[in-house]
């Protein structure tokens, strides 16, 4: 049975072949200034594409716009608490510390961000 949250995303979801450009998306600094709790916001640390994470209780992260899974952009992802939802297949990542339950031997490189 599938549920209903891998159904969203694969709705939602994109092609991590498809080419992006890291150099239209606004700084950390600028999509941590413009997001509020709960926000997920795609931004590029130097040429890295890094997906903005502000949880819920204000503590925000900047993590490598990669899923473990596929590499799927975590920033086409939502919060689900304090867990970092793909947009492809629901894989979740902790935004804190770069781990994926699914796959807990490839971490995804992640920096807490000062407000």
């Amino acid at each position: 049975m599938v549920s209903s949250a891998a159904l969203v995303a694969d709705l939602l979801g994109f092609d991590p072949d498809a080419p992006h450009r890291v150099g239209l998306r606004p700084s950390v600094a600028e999509a941590l200034a413009r997001a509020a709790p709960g926000d997920v916001v795609p931004a590029r640390d130097g040429e890295t594409a890094v997906a903005v994470v502000v949880l819920p209780d204000g503590r925000a992260f900047a993590i490598d716009d990669r899923c473990p899974h596929d590499g799927g952009q975590l920033s086409d992802g939502w919060l689900d608490g304090d867990r970092l939802v793909c947009a492809r297949h629901a894989w979740e990542v902790d935004p804190c510390s770069g781990r994926c339950d699914r796959r807990p031997w490839d971490i995804v490189p992640v920096r807490r961000l000062v407000r």
